[in-house]
């Protein structure tokens, strides 16, 4: 039974491995509008490429701000990044509604961030089914709790590292007490270091530490052969210690996320507290997915199958793991791959 289980796991894994290629689907856009003093804005699009392609999504501004000049584009690694000037002549943003043309079609969400020189700060996200908003007078306690929340849900679910390491760990562990160690161990830990990194008491730089967590896939994949050959590794002994150890620097990428879509300075514990329940309510989303797609594979009858994944899998996690490892490491020092 437990073999038919870690197939079954194994196999689940695989199929998320030969999806990680198409993750950029799920990344969401960030629509970025600051008043960099009162009546002038910057407002930067960044819309992720699904592949190669650009998807047919378009920023609707209000139409009291007007341009200064014209935009510029540049192309960074899987997404591109258009910059733009405006300026208010008179009034302001209150009242006036931001929009995202074509979010029905590509089916992507977009998380809008608008500073303001008052120091009022919005953020929310743009889906298909609620791709406008209309700028309050101060954005309510309920709206930064909803905002942060749904932006920590998108960010767990669409960061496919971090969902290889909790699958691996599924993977390991087959006590249900020591799997509840574990992925306690792991939400503690980078709720630590996501609350130290937003408060600006920790920092270190992000291409290193987002090595450490490829990395962290990579240490996972080789305890998962070293279970199936029967050997007994650090992270079946002692799950909640690597749990937590690696969990420090997830949290610190979590941290990445959060510091790019900015935090209201009137609302950081309320955010910072949001965000962090998203995340977890994506990570909780995704183990019961895993759980219930385990009870449903177990019942399929035994075949070769099995056997393929049970040997092919973990190699196929950590060949990823270990390029994500050589990329990011490549950017800490500054190389181009």
């Amino acid at each position: 039974m437990i073999r038919q289980i870690l197939s079954a796991a194994l196999l689940l894994a695989s199929l998320i491995t030969a999806c990680a290629a198409g993750a950029d689907q799920l990344r969401p856009g960030l629509l970025d509008i600051r008043e960099t003093q009162p009546g002038w804005f910057q407002v930067t699009w960044k819309l992720p490429l699904v592949g190669d392609r650009m998807p047919p999504l378009t920023p609707r501004l209000p139409a009291v701000l007007e341009p200064v000049g014209p935009p510029t584009r540049r192309q960074a690694p899987g997404a591109i990044i258009e910059s733009a000037s405006y300026r208010l002549p008179e009034g302001s943003l209150v009242g006036e509604t931001i929009a995202i043309d074509g979010t029905e079609a590509v089916a992507k969400d977009v998380i809008l961030q608008l500073h303001l020189a008052d120091g009022t700060q919005h953020s929310t996200v743009l889906r298909p089914h609620t791709p406008s908003f209309t700028v309050p007078t101060r954005p309510s306690a309920w709206e930064v709790a909803a905002s942060y929340w749904q932006m920590g849900t998108i960010h767990i679910l669409e960061g496919i590292d971090h969902l290889l390491f909790v699958l691996a760990l599924l993977i390991i562990v087959s006590s249900t007490l020591d799997l509840l160690k574990a992925v306690t161990a792991f939400t503690v830990a980078h709720s630590i270091t996501l609350s130290l990194a937003t408060l600006d008491l920790l920092t270190l730089p992000s291409a290193p530490t987002e090595a450490v967590i490829a990395l962290s896939i990579v240490f996972l994949a080789g305890e998962i052969v070293h279970k199936q050959r029967g050997q007994v590794g650090l992270t079946e002994r002692y799950p909640w210690i690597v749990a937590f150890a690696f969990g420090l620097f997830h949290g610190l990428g979590f941290a990445g996320a959060l510091a790019e879509i900015g935090v209201p300075a009137d609302a950081v514990p309320l955010a910072l507290l949001t965000f962090n329940l998203g995340v977890e309510t994506g990570q909780l989303l995704f183990i019961a997915v895993v759980l219930a797609a385990l009870a449903l594979l177990r019942r399929l009858p035994q075949g070769r199958w099995q056997t393929a994944a049970v040997q092919t899998v973990p190699y196929a996690i950590g060949g990823l793991a270990a390029f994500w490892t050589l990329e990011r490491t490549a950017a800490s020092l500054g190389v181009v791959v």
